[in-house]
């Protein structure tokens, strides 16, 4: 978006609840985060919102006559000039409605991506985005060019004069998606050489995982000391960041800020940030933070939950749930949370603003990562080359022969790492 015209433009979100739809969320609730990731976005003005009820989706403009036309209204009263849809919209209906409202539209899934673009950083980052960017783009072209008729001529691959300005224009971002792509492997193979080389350091790996906007970036400062970008709004990360930190214990460990999940995140984005997003993968250990202030924090749990079970997160690597922002609640709630948490292993209540419980915390990590070593000899076939390079690449090799049959190691390490392995 242009930042220039950004700076002027009064937007307008609508939430479409369809009746018939059993999974919906609470639309006062989803509004609220439509809302806030409005907010997000540099330059906008956001006037309002609403919720619009539907009986069902109408497939050329989304809306009936009669809310469009109610709808125009609104607009052309409040001088809107960018509305976001937060939900679901294709490139017809986009088309459609913003000839007849006269303004410019993004659904949930351009916004996302507007905000993504505004805030990546690393050359990883704004790598992924653009890819990102350029695979929703494509799914974007239809056909607005209606004074260009298809030619004859223009076989194979080259096109020639026969090729129509859609077909130019998708062979165009296939080019680029092409040559992005190139350039994000060398990036990535450069973040696993960095990771091979973290792990012949022991210092385990601990990731903090949880919904935008639930505070992991103001928990990553103040364990660190460090000064990442920590705002109220949803994605204030992006770029992943890492820094060492030293537990009470004298345990030291290798703390890692990742970009927040939400509802709906476009599947563009989970294919483009999932190298950015392995290191979860391969954490020692999750802490999934939670906002427990929020009135949808259940519904955002099982968000988080079902994202990292996408990302291929297995049950063996351990996971601490914790509840933050228990500063926002009332004293009747927060002694219900004491009672919920007392029951419950692996679940405690913090407050990264006030440091509320990060004793409890800093001694849950170091129970987690009881680093106690053991000697083992393997025996691996030719056949094993992937769990050889594991082994070398969590840098657990003492020593290694190699015999008639494959090789024969010797190891020292975790039982964490022996799971791990033993899974593979």
């Amino acid at each position: 978006m242009d930042e220039t015209h950004a700076q002027a433009m009064r937007a307008w979100v609508l939430h479409p609840e369809l009746k018939s739809d059993r999974d919906r969320r609470d639309p006062d609730i989803a509004l609220a985060e439509g809302l806030a990731l409005a907010a997000a976005l540099p330059g906008l003005e956001v006037i309002g919102g609403d919720v619009v009820r539907l009986p069902k989706l109408q497939p050329g403009k989304l809306f009936g006559k009669g809310k469009i036309a109610e709808i125009k209204a609104m607009l052309e009263a409040n001088e809107i000039g960018l509305v976001l849809i937060d939900g679901p919209v294709t490139p017809v209906q986009q088309r459609n409605l913003e000839k007849e409202w006269q303004v410019k539209l993004l659904d949930r899934t351009g916004l996302i991506l507007e905000i993504f673009s505004d805030r990546a950083r690393t050359r990883e980052g704004v790598l992924q985005v653009e890819m990102a960017a350029l695979s929703y783009q494509r799914t974007r072209l239809v056909r607005a060019w209606t004074h260009l008729e298809r030619q004859r001529g223009g076989v194979g691959f080259v096109g020639g004069p026969g090729e129509t300005q859609i077909e130019s224009d998708r062979r165009a971002i296939d080019d680029h998606i092409v040559r992005l792509k190139k350039q994000l492997a060398k990036v990535v193979k450069t973040r696993k050489l960095h990771r091979a080389s973290r792990a012949k350091v022991p210092f385990p790996v601990v990731a903090l995982v949880g919904y935008t906007n639930a505070g992991k970036s103001t928990l990553f400062n103040r364990m660190t000391g460090a000064d990442v970008m920590a705002e109220d709004m949803l994605f204030a990360t992006l770029d992943p960041t890492m820094r060492g930190v030293e537990l009470p214990s004298g345990k030291k460990v290798i703390l890692s800020d990742t970009v927040g999940f939400i509802s709906s995140l476009p599947t563009q984005l989970v294919a483009a940030f999932r190298a950015t997003l392995e290191e979860v993968l391969s954490a020692d250990l999750i802490l999934h933070v939670r906002d427990i202030s929020h009135p949808n924090t259940e519904e955002q749990a099982r968000d988080v939950a079902t994202i990292l079970k996408d990302l291929g997160v297995g049950e063996e690597t351990p996971l601490l749930e914790l509840l933050n922002k228990t500063d926002a609640l009332s004293d009747d709630a927060r002694a219900a949370l004491d009672t919920r948490v007392e029951r419950h292993d692996g679940v405690l209540a913090i407050s990264a603003l006030t440091g509320a419980g990060l004793d409890e915390l800093y001694a849950a990590i170091a129970a987690n990562l009881d680093d106690v070593r053991t000697h083992r000899d393997l025996r691996l076939t030719f056949a094993d080359g992937r769990k050889r390079a594991w082994l070398h690449d969590q840098g657990v090799v003492e020593s290694e022969t190699q015999t008639d049959e494959g090789f024969t190691l010797a190891v020292h390490w975790t039982a964490r790492q022996e799971h791990r392995f033993r899974a593979m």
